[in-house]
């Protein structure tokens, strides 16, 4: 038996999120797990790092699977790509390939995770970033949020930023950083949030809770009690699912 550890990149507009489902084939695994079956001759399982939902996009998911073929006996990297990626759907590709150790997990043995938020402050929306950034033409406070993002920094318990009511696991998550970046010249507001894992919405729920600062709902001071909280009603809305990306994933 070989393992191959792959990095897909992916647009998520139109598809109903990562994982396979029953009752759509409008999955990326699905997706991906139709390919390679078909380009391996296997019935191919891939497990990703994690599962984006509907609408959210990647420019580095990692997934891994098992084959009994030795993908490397006769094609080289590109080789591979090149085939796999032919017979992909436009918005899914690929970018790359290698062997990997048999124990290796695509998502067990992730150790750190970089997702970003982009927001189009143009004035009317930029239509070349519709299906990939949310809109808001409403000026935003920059300062503040800023603010509010070192507040989330750091080792917190982050049950006010997760929807699953039900989770039996610890929610302490580490953030290791939250950037915030404004391109004024293209009228793009970027949150870019590195941590050591993220519960189920926690980024678009950190998101939206930073939008509503931004936009003076809120103020950066509530941060410390929505934490201390441990409430999700007391964290902002959830940020819609078109702005977000999953970047990196590190091992």
């Amino acid at each position: 038996m070989n393992a191959y550890r792959c990095t897909v990149a992916y647009e998520g507009t139109r598809y109903n999120g990562w994982q396979k489902q029953g009752n759509t084939s409008q999955t990326i695994q699905g997706k991906l797990e139709e390919m390679l079956s078909r380009q391996i001759n296997e019935k191919i399982e891939v497990t990703g790092s994690g599962r984006t939902d509907a609408g959210v996009h990647a420019l580095g998911q990692v997934f891994h699977f098992h084959c009994r073929a030795e993908l490397f006996a006769a094609d080289t990297e590109f080789e591979l790509l090149t085939r796999f990626n032919q017979f992909l759907p436009g918005d899914i590709r690929i970018l790359s390939i290698r062997t990997c150790d048999l124990r290796f997990h695509a998502r067990l043995n992730a150790l750190q995770k970089t997702y970003l938020y982009q927001i189009d402050i143009s004035p009317f929306g930029n239509l070349f970033l519709r299906n990939t950034a949310h809109h808001i033409a409403t000026e935003l406070d920059y300062n503040a949020i800023k603010k509010a993002g070192e507040m989330l920094e750091g080792t917190h318990d982050f049950k006010s930023f997760c929807t699953n009511k039900r989770m039996k696991k610890s929610s302490i998550r580490t953030i290791y950083r939250i950037q915030i970046d404004m391109d004024n010249e293209n009228d793009l507001l970027t949150f870019t949030f590195t941590g050591n894992g993220f519960l189920y919405n926690m980024v678009r729920i950190m998101s939206g809770t930073l939008i509503e600062i931004g936009l003076g709902l809120r103020t950066p001071d509530e941060i410390t009690a929505i934490l201390e909280g441990c409430d999700r009603g007391l964290a902002g809305h959830t940020a819609p699912a078109k702005g977000l990306f999953l970047v990196d994933v590190k091992y």
